[in-house]
């Protein structure tokens, strides 16, 4: 991919600060919708996927994740859906990592479910990435199946031992299910910790149409947290990436633990994020349905003034932070697009 023009303006390298003084470096970029699993709390089972033709191309994916580089990213995400599945996605991952060369991105990264990890993890390592996310919300092959609706645990665990090798660092993030993987929690952790990987609990988040069922996936991590203080010496991290993420170090393992508590905590505070879709939407907010276009200003101009003038503007409507209900009077979501739209 050829380095994106740049055309002289004081909006190209303006930091992005919002009107709460927040200041954001990290962007979660989508680069597709579509993804080889169907969890039950993420996608209905019939999902309808964008066109291609309304999705950026890599190219453009390129140029706006540079743009926003410029305007003082330093941590980058490619999420999905699930994002190996995105046809030659790993000419961008290797275009991008000229950022991490030039030393003006410090990490890039990705969150996966692992399915295709056994094919990319080399390559991955290769282009830069150090550390990755893989979503598992249990070692039961059975519950897997059923939470993904079709999923191959072992292809997942196969995949997570590729990124080892490869020499990855894996971080596994869990959703906790209700009547579902709740009681596999310390499993689930000891078997991540003794492999040198931290975990992070999720609450499910109401987010898009998914059927029937919302409020009885949802559990309080603060339940399941006093569950395993019962079990494990769990110490308070004063550690934080800006990001959502509580953190605990488990004395029994050694291990680190995470809670994202959307539900039960509204951690905003300190929110350094937006998040792009692969259709060029920015939202600044998961919990919010404030959506700012970038494709138009993108393809307006072989420059990038008019994006980073566009940028500016959804920043500086940043809202202070999000309003997750559980609707358990009309069972419908707080926010109607899916996860796998916003890209986590």
């Amino acid at each position: 991919m050829n380095e994106p023009i740049v055309s002289p303006g004081a909006s190209l390298s303006r930091p992005m600060t919002d009107s709460f003084g927040r200041s954001i470096s990290y962007l979660r970029v989508s680069v597709t919708d579509r993804c080889d699993l169907r969890c039950f709390y993420c996608m209905s089972e019939d999902m309808t996927f964008l066109p291609k033709a309304d999705l950026l191309s890599l190219e453009e994916l390129d140029r706006l994740c540079s743009a926003f580089i410029a305007k003082g990213v330093r941590k980058l995400r490619l999420t999905g859906g699930e994002p190996l599945v995105r046809r030659n996605v790993m000419t961008l991952v290797r275009s991008l990592s000229r950022h991490l060369d030039s030393g003006a991105l410090n990490e890039l990264t990705l969150t996966t479910n692992g399915s295709q990890l056994a094919r990319f993890a080399s390559e991955l390592r290769d282009c830069g990435v150090r550390r990755i996310n893989v979503s598992l919300d249990t070692l039961d092959p059975v519950k897997f199946r059923a939470i993904t609706r079709w999923g191959d645990l072992n292809k997942v665990l196969d995949g997570i031992e590729a990124a080892r090798s490869a020499g990855l660092a894996v971080k596994i993030n869990a959703v906790a299910l209700k009547n579902m993987n709740e009681d596999e929690i310390p499993a689930l952790m000891q078997w991540a910790h003794g492999k040198g990987m931290a975990l992070t609990l999720i609450e499910v988040m109401p987010m898009g149409d998914i059927g029937d069922g919302r409020i009885d996936q949802y559990v309080p991590l603060s339940l399941l947290r006093a569950r395993l203080a019962n079990q494990f010496s769990l110490t308070d991290l004063d550690e934080s990436s800006g990001g959502p993420a509580r953190y605990v170090r488990v004395g029994e393992t050694g291990g680190k633990l995470g809670f994202i508590t959307p539900m039960t905590h509204n951690f905003c505070e300190s929110c350094n994020r937006v998040r792009v879709t692969c259709t060029g939407t920015l939202h600044t907010c998961l919990g919010q349905e404030d959506a700012s276009d970038l494709r138009k200003p993108l393809r307006a101009s072989a420059d990038n003034e008019l994006l980073a003038a566009a940028i500016d503007r959804a920043i500086g409507i940043k809202p202070k932070g999000h309003d997750f209900i559980i609707d358990r009077r009309h069972n419908r979501p707080s926010v109607s697009r899916h996860m796998s739209v916003t890209g986590g």
